[in-house]
């Protein structure tokens, strides 16, 4: 499976919460909703989920995931 670059699930996971908070998502507009909408398309495309739930904790692993693989690639160089 492709997997999306970290800095873009990032991104992606950034933008999404932001819109989600309760203040912004009820007081938002059509063209919010049709936003946090793609938003979360983008996410379970990116993840090959089908729901947002499943789409930000697949990509919180891979974020995870991501910087762990980092970390000891860094000691590793350094040792």
């Amino acid at each position: 499976m492709l997997m999306a670059h970290p800095a873009v699930l990032k991104n992606l996971i950034e933008q999404y919460e932001t819109l989600s908070v309760p203040q912004v998502a009820h007081a938002g507009t059509p063209e919010v909703q049709r936003r946090l909408d793609d938003l979360a398309y983008t996410l379970c495309v990116s993840t090959g989920t089908r729901d947002i739930g499943a789409a930000l904790a697949v990509a919180r692993h891979q974020l995870t995931d991501t910087a762990a693989h980092h970390s000891h690639e860094g000691a590793l160089q350094a040792a």
